[in-house]
């Protein structure tokens, strides 16, 4: 099975993919994302389509389940695995500027050819790292998704970014951007195209912002050096959260790209990049519980302002290990 059902009650869409129980455990000395084993053909970086994917081009008939009430829809979209590296164990930290430019390369080629099937709304450019999220594959890899609709969180971003622009005459983005950089506390480190930053409202201990300088809506509008700083930026907040506590962070990172196949949101909208790393110390992971998962009242158990000074401190670290 595989469809999308309504939730009446928060006007979202729910993934139904029981599909993808089917998974097999992989052999224990087998990876099908390194060239050696065959599956895939030697590669700096590679588009893979997934094999369990929860959402297709070609979906199958939903259940037969629907009526009056209860709504289903196709599970119509795309599902892409970005394969970062041919090596099994090379961490992202460890990728060079011109590796990562290439990455941030397919990201936009993937990215534009999801854009390009009307059907598609919202185009989602996301890594999952660490046993704590859930993750089955240590291979270095990343995941993509084509909705067939603009999932709730954005728009929410998207409602409260248009309501601001009506109401300032700015961009919301910028004007957070703007507050963080006067404040400067909660400033991590800083490039010509890329802010880092752990925000005013974090969620998470370590739930650092990636926000770009200038306002564009998506990453393929990015000019050349701003997709290598991108690269560089992403690939040393990886290594700035695995430099905290000397092991490899777990987190997830998500790329909020603008929704795509609707209205214009040049004027409202602003790429930016969300990491949540589930851990709020060393050793000691931040759960989602009743407040959170419940009703959505969020609880972050240290304080910002604290956390950014660790984070620099990280980062500072991070960088003198590459000298």
């Amino acid at each position: 099975m595989a469809e999308l059902r309504w939730h009446p009650l928060t006007k979202d869409w729910v993934m139904i993919a029981s599909n993808r129980q089917a998974r097999p455990q992989m052999p224990k000395d087998y990876c099908p994302f390194c060239p050696s084993f065959g599956n895939v053909p030697d590669y700096e970086v590679l588009k893979y389509d997934n094999d369990f994917p929860a959402l297709s081009q070609d979906p199958p008939v939903p259940d037969d389940v629907a009526n009056s009430f209860f709504k289903t829809a196709e599970s119509y979209g795309k599902c892409e695995v970005i394969l970062y590296s041919p090596d099994h164990t090379k961490t992202i930290k460890e990728l060079s500027d011109s590796h990562m430019k290439k990455l941030v390369d397919l990201w936009c080629e993937r990215f534009e050819a999801m854009k390009a099937d009307p059907k598609i709304k919202y185009v989602f450019i996301f890594e999952n790292r660490g046993d704590v999220v859930g993750v089955t594959m240590p291979h270095p890899h990343g995941q993509m998704y084509g909705y067939s609709f603009v999932p709730k969180k954005i728009q929410l971003e998207t409602e409260s970014a248009k309501e601001f622009l009506a109401e300032k005459g700015k961009c919301i983005f910028c004007e957070m951007l703007e507050q963080e950089l006067a404040f400067e506390k909660r400033i991590i480190f800083q490039n010509e195209a890329f802010t880092v930053f752990l925000p005013f409202f974090t969620e998470y201990p370590y739930g650092v912002y990636i926000m770009a300088n200038s306002h564009k809506q998506n990453i393929s509008e990015f000019t050349e050096q701003e997709k290598e700083l991108l690269g560089i930026t992403i690939r040393d907040v990886a290594g700035m959260l695995d430099s905290l506590f000397d092991y490899n962070f777990p987190y997830m990172m998500c790329m909020h790209n603008a929704p795509v196949n609707g209205e214009d949101p040049s004027e409202y909208f602003h790429f930016h990049i969300e990491f949540f790393p589930p851990m709020r110390s060393a050793d000691k992971q931040k759960f989602n519980a009743s407040s959170e998962t419940g009703v959505w009242a969020h609880c972050n158990p240290t304080c910002p302002e604290e956390k950014s000074k660790e984070l620099r401190a990280a980062y500072q670290k991070y960088m003198e290990s590459k000298k």
